[in-house]
């Protein structure tokens, strides 16, 4: 069951400030009396709260990691997961309301990963925790839990860093540029402010196809759709380019780009993306090196050997970098980024021996 809770004011790494900030959450288990069993699941960029089943029926995103008698075992730890500040999963975010009643739309100040550790870390002190037992998450959740571990030294024993890197690369900001631009040039954007009209589900589309592309390996495109035809289409069936049919490829990105339209804002997905794209663990802080020398936490890495957005060797450079040496567990899966999510199983044994085992 989603919950609400207020931390009060926050003033953001680049000035902003957002005068009264409500978080979303969903909890799983009970913590115990000292506080010891509690564990962050941070959501990827367009996910929610509902890392696994509970009160609802509702299938959660990492199911095969996290449940009664799984890896992270909600029998025996208290799980939270909160929705980003920015989101739009019942976080402040620029759909929320102000003071007068208005959306914040374009008004919404930039967030950064580090504004929203910051601003978890009021929540769990409205929890009654001190320290995390682990925080983990992948991708953007990835990132979160990483930031936690540096910005929050004290409050993380053990961090699992999952399809993620110690900075988004300029391939990386190039992709989420490409996305940005897509909405922003929707007629509907209006700068921001479509909360009383339309709302930009072209370009909101557009930038899911983008993202979509690189979350999947070119192996398994080819392999699901190759050149094939969507069915009762041809695409050499007409003389205009714009009244042709489509590839089955063509097909499955504008299922995947409505599909994304009809559950999300867009203006949360340009403000977490551009969260994601500010990503850098040593910003501020001398090398990635020099970030993490005084790290505490005890760090579980693990990459998707077909990642072609996160590569496998930037979560190797991340692991190189610890103070302690940490190896890469590697999810072999030929679906690409997205291998994190559908084949988390893979890591469920070396992650419960490594952070979960029986006290």
């Amino acid at each position: 069951m989603l919950r609400h809770a207020r931390i009060g004011s926050l003033d953001l790494e680049t000035g902003g400030h957002l005068p009264d900030v409500s978080l979303a959450y969903e909890a799983w288990g009970t913590l115990n009396e000292d506080a010891t069993n509690a564990v962050l699941v941070a959501h990827a960029l367009t996910g929610s709260t509902h890392v696994a089943r509970g009160s609802s029926e509702e299938d959660g995103w990492w199911d095969a990691l996290v449940g009664p008698g799984k890896t992270v075992d909600t029998d025996r730890f208290f799980v939270v997961a909160v929705n980003m500040l920015g989101g739009c999963y019942g976080s402040t975010g620029p759909s929320s309301l102000d003071a007068q009643g208005r959306p914040w739309g374009s008004r919404f100040p930039f967030v950064t990963i580090r504004d929203s550790v910051r601003a978890e870390a009021r929540l769990a002190d409205l929890l009654g925790i001190q320290a995390w037992h682990t925080v983990l998450g992948g991708s953007l959740g990835g990132a979160r839990a990483l930031e936690w571990a540096v910005t929050e030294p004290g409050r993380v024993n053990r961090c699992a860093v999952i399809a993620c890197t110690a900075a988004s690369s300029a391939e990386q900001i190039a992709f989420g540029q490409a996305q940005l631009d897509a909405i922003r040039l929707d007629p509907d954007f209006n700068g921001g402010d479509y909360y009383n009209g339309r709302a930009p589900v072209a370009g909101l589309g557009l930038a899911r196809r983008i993202a979509h592309i690189t979350y999947r390996s070119e192996a398994e495109l080819e392999y699901r759709f190759g050149r094939q035809p969507q069915a009762q289409e041809e695409p050499l069936g007409s003389v205009l380019p714009g009244a042709r049919g489509r590839y089955a490829v063509e097909s499955y990105l504008d299922h995947q780009g409505r599909k994304l339209a009809g559950r999300f804002d867009a203006n949360s997905y340009l403000l977490l993306t551009e969260a994601l794209m500010s990503h850098d663990v040593a910003r501020g802080r001398g090398t990635v090196r020099q970030a993490l020398a005084d790290v505490d936490a005890e760090f579980f890495i693990a990459a998707v050997d077909s990642d072609r957005l996160y590569l496998p060797q930037q979560s190797s450079d991340l692991a190189a970098a610890l103070p302690r040496t940490t190896d890469v567990h590697m999810i072999s899966a030929p679906i690409g980024h997205d291998g994190f999510l559908t084949d988390v199983e893979q890591i469920g044994v070396p992650l419960r021996e490594r952070f979960f085992g029986e006290p």
